[in-house]
């Protein structure tokens, strides 16, 4: 249902939080710490007992970095969450500075005092993040210290206990490749680059490469721990024991094996003389400093369960592609009932939001939501990444519109779909702008690339509409999406950010291109794609549109469309209605085919 607000601090409270962090710091002789959104394993969504910046400052978004100083303190977000940061935190107490434009290290090397001592959890950050941090702290003739423990946990009394979710096994006609199959393709790329072992820090990575899942994060099947995997294709295992669930070892087999968390450190010094590799832009900076102490040889490189994770397996792709004709039909419904109870004026932002989740759990292999759905009516549109709680809630009134971006995990897949829909006749202006972020999602979707191509150099056909006429949004593109796993995984993307991974066959990407007007709407439209072979095992490759959900018609103005345009819209509200039509309602089949006639 509509999302739970865990951790955040109220408004009036973020003045007393930060009082009470700066007398912690002083005690410790620290003239500054750094607070980021992240816990251990840097993953996007974290349990309430890892939710610290949302505790300091009130800010409940996924991305973002607090730094408190004896008499400033700032935080940073992305263009996803200036508005929200605004809305949900006290100016009066934190600095709000842009997340690129303005980003943290920048900002203390031009604030931080000569001589200060700034504070940071090496199990919080990263060693790329740490380098950036010691170079800043040395360009103001600062000092970096890390903190043996948080001293935010010391102030933070009513912390919850971390998360204790059973870890089951993950099916192999999900999955599609046995666990030991993977391990044995990882362990000799590991062997070939005479690598002795391998650190996994990456919840998503380890439940992948073990085929297992878990509960310990909002919306995602993740178990959190760590892992060592060694060129032999053992694996060495470290979470809570009271994840363990009847059967977990016998699926695990007898070349991996389960020990508690306080076991990782003693299993890392074991390893010295070693060469261990590590990735720089995940692993804890605890872990290096770890390695390091014990004589282990670190090897920097990228995670290695990334790239084979992130290009699906063909039982992967069968599984998407049903989990998204179910979410279609889920959506289908929705939005036919959205059609029908909208005028009548009762609805709210909550309120559809936990109808159209009502709907998904009534589909198979349903497991939750993929993330907090954002419904954003009128105004809330505009801010990127919104969220409705009992405070902001906002009927959805008519001649506004309303945006939808919703998803779910599935046994079988995992989906993210963004819908924008007029309620009542849309302005022009509407119209308009709408018109142009769906020429840009058409361009995309209709992309044919040579092998080697980056999201990145694909990004402008998105955009390219909207800049024609002076627009654009501050988001990504594209984001990748695991198979009922993290709803944003990578190492693939869509950005104006430079990328130099290739999008490969198999890689799940989003299509979502958009348009926010401040304080009065929000456009984007997303689809999921795949990327997929078009011409022969060597010719260029495509997409493969896998979400199932009409676009709404009365926003579009035909004549701004090519033919080709036109083409692409029909076409593909004829697979939506050919394909979700056998799986709904007479009354919403009925709905289905005036929302996906021909334009």
């Amino acid at each position: 249902m509509a999302a739970k607000k865990a951790g955040r601090a109220a408004p009036n409270m973020g003045a007393e939080r930060l009082g009470l962090l700066r007398s912690e710091l002083a005690r410790r002789g620290l003239q500054g710490f750094v607070v980021p959104r992240s816990d251990e394993h840097q993953g996007e969504y974290v349990p309430p007992s890892a939710q610290r910046l949302a505790w300091l400052t009130g800010f409940t978004g996924s991305a973002g970095v607090a730094i408190a100083l004896a008499d400033r303190a700032a935080l940073f977000v992305d263009g996803r969450y200036t508005l929200q940061a605004a809305a949900e935190v006290d100016g009066r107490a934190f600095e709000l500075l842009h997340l690129v434009d303005r980003p943290p290290h920048a900002w203390l090397a031009a604030t931080l005092a000569k001589g200060a001592r700034l504070g940071f959890d090496p199990w919080l950050h990263t060693p790329d993040g740490v380098e950036r941090l010691r170079a800043a702290c040395a360009s103001a003739e600062a000092e970096l210290v890390a903190c043996p423990d948080n001293p935010l946990d010391a102030v933070w009394t009513d912390r919850p206990a971390p998360p204790t979710a059973p870890i089951h096994p993950h099916a192999l006609s999900h999955a599609g490749r046995r666990a030991a199959d993977k391990r044995a393709d990882i362990a000799q790329a590991l062997e070939a680059e005479r690598v002795d072992a391998c650190v996994l820090s990456a919840p998503d990575s380890i439940a992948w490469l073990l085929n297992v899942r878990g509960g310990d994060v909002p919306y995602a099947p993740l178990p959190l721990g760590f892992a060592i995997l060694r060129a032999d294709s053992t694996v060495d295992l470290f979470v809570d024991p009271k994840k363990r669930t009847p059967g977990l070892e016998r699926h695990l087999g007898n070349a991996v094996a389960l020990d508690a968390p306080s076991a990782f450190g003693p299993a890392l010094d074991r390893l010295a003389g070693k060469r261990v590799r590590i990735d720089p832009a995940s692993a804890p900076e605890w872990v290096l400093d770890r390695l390091t102490a014990a004589g282990a040889r670190v090897v920097r490189g990228s995670d290695p369960c990334q790239l084979p994770k992130a290009c699906k397996n063909a039982a992967e792709m069968d599984g998407a592609r049903a989990a998204h004709r179910r979410d279609g039909a889920a959506l289908a419904r929705f939005f036919a009932w959205l059609a029908d109870e909208a005028p009548k004026g009762a609805l709210t932002e909550i309120s559809a939001a936990d109808r159209l989740e009502a709907f998904r759990a009534e589909g198979a292999l349903f497991q939750g939501l993929s993330f907090p759905t954002i419904a954003g009516s009128g105004p809330h549109g505009a801010i990127v990444h919104y969220r409705a709680s009992p405070r902001t809630d906002r009927g959805i009134g008519r001649g506004e519109l309303l945006l939808i971006d919703s998803g779910a995990q599935y046994l079988d897949g995992t989906t993210d779909v963004t819908r924008t829909v007029a309620v009542g006749k849309p302005s022009n202006e509407q119209k308009r702008n709408f018109t142009l972020v769906l020429q840009g999602h058409i361009a995309l979707a209709t992309a044919r690339f040579p092998r080697g191509t980056t999201g990145s150099q694909l990004d402008v056909l998105a955009r390219r509409a909207l800049w024609a006429e002076g627009l654009d949004y501050d988001h990504g593109t594209g984001h990748g999406v695991g198979s009922y796993l993290s709803v944003h995984e990578g190492p693939q993307r869509i950005s104006k950010l430079p990328n130099t991974q290739a999008l490969l066959p198999g890689m799940i990407v989003s299509d979502e291109p958009g348009y926010y007007k401040a304080g009065a709407y929000g456009i984007r439209i997303e689809n999921l794609v795949a990327v997929r072979k078009t011409d022969g095992t060597a010719g260029p490759l495509g997409f493969e549109v896998l979400t199932l959900a009409p676009i709404d018609l009365a926003l579009v103005e035909r004549k701004m469309l090519s033919a080709a345009e036109a083409d692409w819209l029909n076409a593909y509200h004829a697979r939506v209605r050919k394909e979700i039509g056998p799986l709904v309602d007479a009354p919403t089949r009925k709905w289905l085919a005036g929302a996906t006639r021909g334009v």
